[in-house]
């Protein structure tokens, strides 16, 4: 999903813990980060919301955007 709207908390730099984001148009709240890690350019979080379906959020930091990626877990 492209541009969705991702809240998150703010510290000393944008986009360091997501609390929130858009999908398929519901506002999905976040349960759990399972993983952070960055990439040049990015920061992308694994995350679970409360009826524990998976998501991968990436900010691209050069385009100031937001993805969303339903990860399906086995």
């Amino acid at each position: 999903m492209n541009n969705p709207t991702v809240k998150c908390y703010s510290g000393h730099t944008y986009a360091q813990e997501p609390r929130s984001f858009t999908w398929e148009g519901v506002e999905c709240e976040v349960a759990a980060i399972e993983k952070a890690w960055q990439e040049p350019g990015e920061r992308h979080f694994l995350v679970k919301t409360g009826d524990n379906k998976f998501f991968q959020l990436c900010y691209n930091e050069a385009k100031e955007r937001w993805s969303v990626i339903k990860v399906v877990r086995r």
